[in-house]
């Protein structure tokens, strides 16, 4: 069955249950504020590599209790599928942090960011109700306004808006990827006590060749790609 009982003691202490509200850890978003998603006011068509992140809504570690990393992976395979590819990335059990080739064409890259999102947030949802996720799913369900209900949309699974910066520098590429593959051994996490040892992120291929949970294009490879545009 997908999901997880949260009931269960959750073993990151990052959901904590009080009079049936799921309370924000404030130590972990103090840690992480210079990372938190701003609002993209631009339409992005320009072909390059853009660090992206989007995190779960109130920092509810909804991609862990739904057991949903299958879900990135499958969007990630459906970005490459399109032409575009993933360099580097870590899933967290509530937020997201990738370094995406965007190839261009007639879909622009927050219509294919939009897009996921939506596809992600309705499994997480179709999986948190299969297992009774009863009082996770009201607390999504009342996040949406009367406005939104009309329009279809029935839970809150992500913050709106997400951050993408552009990576033009094998220097920032570099800053990116030390901070993402290291954000699971970091703060309050502490998921893992190697960077490589962590399953959901790019680290092992950066440090050792191998790739893990899903294969990554070298930004290397990259760059020259979109220093030829």
């Amino acid at each position: 069955m997908p999901g997880r009982d949260s009931s269960e003691k959750y073993p990151y202490h990052l959901l904590v249950v009080y009079t049936s509200k799921f309370l924000v850890n404030l130590t972990l978003i103090a840690n992480s504020i210079l990372y938190c998603n701003m609002a993209i006011h631009r339409v992005i068509t320009t072909p390059g590599i853009y660090f992206v992140t989007f995190t779960c809504y109130e920092w509810l570690p909804l991609i862990d209790l739904a057991n949903g990393y299958d879900l990135v992976y499958k969007w990630f395979t459906v970005l490459s599928n399109a032409g575009h590819a993933i360099t580097g990335f870590v899933i967290m059990p509530n937020h997201i942090h990738a370094l995406l080739y965007y190839a261009g064409g007639r879909m622009n890259f927050n219509t294919i960011i939009g897009n996921g999102k939506r596809f992600m947030a309705y499994e997480i949802v179709n999986r948190l109700t299969i297992s009774n996720q009863e009082s996770l799913l009201k607390i999504l369900k009342d996040a949406i306004s009367l406005e939104e209900m009309r329009r279809g949309r029935h839970h809150q699974v992500w913050i709106e808006s997400f951050d993408a910066k552009e990576c033009r520098t094998k220097g920032f590429i570099l800053q990116k990827l030390n901070y993402i593959h290291n954000n699971p051994c970091s703060g309050n996490w502490q998921l893992a006590d190697n960077p490589i040892h962590y399953p959901h992120s790019s680290a092992s291929y950066y440090s050792n060749g191998v790739h893990t949970s899903y294969p990554v294009v070298d930004y290397r490879t990259l760059l020259r790609r979109v220093s030829s545009h």
